[in-house]
């Protein structure tokens, strides 16, 4: 499915983000770019062609001025339920070779890592939006968002070691930062499902809606942070993305940094005029 925009500044087109097979659709309306799980039929499970597709849509989101956030949905009634356990199965049963599934599973877990990292060093806001089953890969894909908007239906299990498997996808760099390590090793241990209620008290969501309000406040969010100014959010990203492995003097020198390049955008300018003169800011978002 092809992403098509509106006409940007001067009244040309950018180019269009296509997305390379359709277990992931992209689209993008008033500069956010929605990316969508398509595989409603395995509850969206993780797939090499997903994790191919995501890789090659962030890739050209990245240094897009015209896209101002990015939001990651599953299509159907859940969000994601892990990966493709179905296909584990097949490749016990086709490949006896032990050594060749090891390498298949690293060839795989290197793109979904590379996926990730590429997330989280976005300067766009990524928003995940989330509903259903959110387990295992879908929690660690949830994690690598800044923020995320739950529907009340939502439920979450981290989920691996009830495969006999240990956690990937960035979700034990990120649990601990975010719930503390003993709650951390009780999600990761039990594998216990828990509500969007819990994960909002733990501080895994930001926002839980009821179901039949949830599309219309979730675009309410995603419509300020498109509005937002973008430079202002990426440095605000990178600052609190480095603010665990950081001295508190060379998070204050990056903090200098990050202000100082913000005041030469238009932005800028633009925040301070409409604060004096007492109106909401109108935010262009260009570097």
């Amino acid at each position: 499915m092809m992403l098509r925009f509106n006409q940007g500044p001067g009244g040309t087109m950018p180019n269009e983000i296509i997305s390379p097979n359709e277990c992931v659709l992209v689209e993008t309306q008033n500069a956010v770019c929605r990316i969508t799980f398509n595989r409603p039929q395995s509850l969206n499970a993780l797939s090499p062609d997903l994790v191919g597709a995501l890789d090659h849509i962030i890739n050209s989101v990245r240094d897009r001025d015209d896209i101002r956030c990015l939001v990651v949905q599953g299509a159907g009634e859940h969000f994601m339920a892990g990966g493709d356990v179905k296909s584990f199965k097949a490749m016990l049963e086709d490949e006896p070779d032990v050594t060749a599934r090891r390498h298949e599973f690293e060839r795989l877990l290197h793109a979904v890592h590379e996926v990730i990292f590429k997330m989280r060093g976005l300067r766009q806001p990524v928003v995940a939006v989330v509903n259903g089953a959110v387990a295992g890969a879908g929690v660690s894909l949830m994690l690598a968002c800044d923020l995320v908007i739950a529907s009340e239906n939502a439920f979450f299990t981290l989920a691996y070691c009830h495969l006999g498997v240990s956690p990937d996808g960035g979700s034990t760099f990120h649990l601990p930062r975010i719930v503390g390590m003993k709650r951390a090793f009780e999600i990761a241990l039990l594998g216990d499902r828990f509500d969007a209620k819990t994960a909002e008290k733990w501080g895994l969501v930001n926002w839980v809606f009821p179901a039949d309000q949830f599309d219309g406040e979730a675009d309410k969010i995603i419509s300020r942070l498109a509005d937002g100014p973008t430079q202002a959010h990426g440095h605000a990203k990178a600052l609190l993305n480095a603010s665990f492995s950081n001295s508190m003097e060379q998070q204050l020198a990056n903090e200098i940094s990050c202000f100082v390049d913000c005041t030469s955008n238009a932005d800028f300018s633009e925040g301070v005029t409409a604060f004096v003169e007492k109106r909401k800011p109108e935010f262009k978002g260009r570097r």
